[in-house]
């Protein structure tokens, strides 16, 4: 028999990335422990999974082909003990995150209710809520692009919503093996000029300075 060409391999399994999950959950779905949403095109994967060396489980997203690179967590400071974690929809349109005995772990917890809520992993990365009619044309109500974990993607911008009042920052591990919020975090600093900052608590690290205008 002959064997199929490394071409056809690599086709096959960008197939099966493709194809080997939903992108999209309503609110006829969840999403179980061993259950994974991946993007349109295959490059990311929302699901649960323990980091090296521990038990505790969380919701997570990460790179298809590095799924060792975990890029946002979405419950790190209220771990699961065990795998009966399910992500679904509340009766106002949050997603929220429960074990067995139907304890709240993690929710969206934005304030817009839904009718038709629709959950979706993009291929950038952005875990995206909204009406199911209107989350193609980009109407988001709530996206994991507003609460990043430790990872900058492309899209995904950190600082202050001025408008809204709101901060977007990133905040360290704890440690490699624990993706709870350790000390550090990389924030925009507003007062005077703005420049970017890295805190260890209270105590500033790193300074970047104030952009003098030049790339």
């Amino acid at each position: 028999m002959r064997r199929p060409s490394c071409f056809a391999l690599w086709l096959l399994s960008m197939v099966g990335l493709s194809l080997g999950g939903n992108h999209t959950m309503d609110s006829s779905s969840d999403l179980r422990d061993g259950d994974t949403l991946v993007s349109a095109e295959g490059r990311f994967k929302l699901g649960f999974f323990s980091a090296e060396n521990s038990e505790s489980r969380f919701l997570g997203i990460w790179y298809s082909t590095a799924p060792d690179t975990v890029v946002w967590v979405a419950n790190r400071e209220n771990p699961l003990n065990d795998s009966s974690g399910v992500l679904e929809f509340g009766d106002d349109g949050n997603v929220v995150l429960l074990d067995w005995s139907r304890t709240v772990f993690w929710s969206s917890n934005m304030s817009r209710t839904l009718r038709y809520p629709s959950l979706q992993i993009l291929d950038s990365g952005n875990l995206v809520l909204g009406e199911s009619s209107s989350l193609g044309s980009g109407d988001y109500s709530w996206q994991s692009f507003d609460y990043p974990s430790d990872t900058i993607l492309a899209g995904l911008r950190v600082g202050w919503d001025l408008r809204a009042g709101f901060e977007r920052f990133l905040t360290s591990w704890k440690s490699v093996d624990d993706p709870t919020p350790g000390e550090y975090t990389y924030r925009y600093d507003l007062k005077g000029l703005p420049q970017a900052v890295i805190e260890k608590g209270s105590v500033r690290k790193y300074r970047s300075g104030p952009w003098n205008g030049v790339c």
